[in-house]
C-alpha cells in the first residue's frame, strides 16, 4: 500500500489543504471501508480500477472515474473492485466555493462527475490526469487547472475563514454562541454564511472536527478509557459521545476499538 500527501503551491494554499495518492496492487485490495466526514470536499481521480460506493439502503453504485464529493454528513462506505490508483485534491472546508457555480449545499453526500461541474474543461483535466505517469506530473496539471479557475479569490468569506480556523484550533469544542460572539455576527447570519460557503452549519463542522480529534486519539491509543476520551474531547457525557460517534462513523466507539481499528489511518483525515 502506498499513501502519500503533498503540499499545494503558494497560490493555492488558501483553498487546497493537500494532494494525496493511494495505490495498491491487486493482491492487496482494500476491504470495504467507511470514510468518516472531516469537513473537507475532495476532487478525486481514479486512475486504477473503479470503486464501489454503498448507499444507506444497502445498495451499491460504481463511482464515476473522476468527480468531486460534496460535504459528508454521514459515513461513506466504499470498496475497491481491483487495483487501486487514486489521486485527490483535499480542499479546506471553504476551499471549493471559488471554483464552482453550483450551490455547495446541493452537493452534500454526492459524487458529482467533473464534466457536470466544469463541462469540456472537466473532461480535459480528466484525460490529462488519468494519462499522467507520476504524482508530480498530476500535481502540475491540476494546479494549472485550479489556478485558471480561481479567478475570484475574493469570494472566500474572511469571516467564515477565520471562524473555521477557530473551530480547528479548538478541535470543535467551542459552542456556536461563542463563535458568534468572537466574530461579532449573530448566530443566524453566521449559519447562513457557513451554509453558503461550506455546505455545513458551524455546529455541524464543529461536531465533525471534534469527532475527528477523538478518532485520531483512538488510532494512536492516546487515552486511558473511552469515558476519559469523551470528556477530553468536550463531550457532555459518554452517551453524547456514543451518539455523535455512531452518526459519523456508523458504529459505536467500543465496536470501533474492538474491530474498526482495522481501518487504515488514511480514512481518518489529517
Amino acid at each position: 500500500m502506498n499513501y502519500q500527501t503533498f503540499e499545494p503551491c503558494h497560490d493555492l494554499t488558501m483553498i487546497v489543504k493537500c494532494y494525496w495518492i493511494l495505490e495498491s496492487a491487486l493482491d492487496e485490495a482494500i476491504e470495504k471501508q467507511s470514510i468518516v466526514p472531516d469537513g473537507c470536499m475532495e476532487m478525486v481521480f481514479h486512475y486504477g480500477d473503479p470503486y464501489r460506493q454503498y448507499t444507506p439502503n444497502g445498495h451499491s453504485i460504481t463511482q464515476p472515474s473522476c468527480f468531486v464529493i460534496g460535504q459528508l454528513t454521514r459515513p461513506l462506505e466504499i470498496e475497491a473492485t481491483g487495483k487501486t490508483g487514486i489521486f485527490s485534491v483535499r480542499f479546506h472546508p471553504n476551499g471549493f466555493l471559488p471554483l464552482t457555480n453550483i450551490t455547495i449545499k446541493e452537493m452534500e453526500d454526492t459524487a458529482i462527475p467533473l464534466e457536470e461541474l466544469f463541462g469540456k474543461d472537466g473532461l480535459h483535466i480528466e484525460e490529462k490526469i488519468l494519462s499522467a505517469h507520476s504524482a508530480p506530473e498530476k500535481i502540475k496539471l491540476i494546479e494549472a487547472f485550479l489556478i485558471k479557475r480561481l479567478t475570484n479569490a475574493e469570494i472566500i468569506d474572511q469571516v467564515v475563514r477565520s471562524t473555521v480556523e477557530t473551530i480547528l484550533t479548538a478541535n470543535g469544542q467551542l459552542p456556536v454562541e461563542e463563535l458568534s460572539r468572537q466574530t461579532n455576527i449573530n448566530r443566524r447570519q453566521l449559519e447562513r454564511k457557513f451554509s453558503s460557503c461550506i455546505g455545513l452549519s458551524p455546529k455541524q463542522l464543529s461536531k465533525t472536527i471534534r469527532l475527528q480529534a477523538a478518532l485520531k486519539m483512538l488510532l494512536v491509543n492516546e487515552f486511558t478509557n473511552l469515558t476519559s476520551l469523551a470528556y477530553e474531547n468536550g463531550y457532555y457525557d459518554q452517551a453524547h459521545f456514543i451518539k455523535d460517534f455512531r452518526e459519523f462513523v456508523g458504529i459505536t466507539p467500543k465496536e470501533f476499538y474492538g474491530k474498526g481499528l482495522k481501518m487504515t489511518s488514511f480514512f481518518i483525515r489529517d
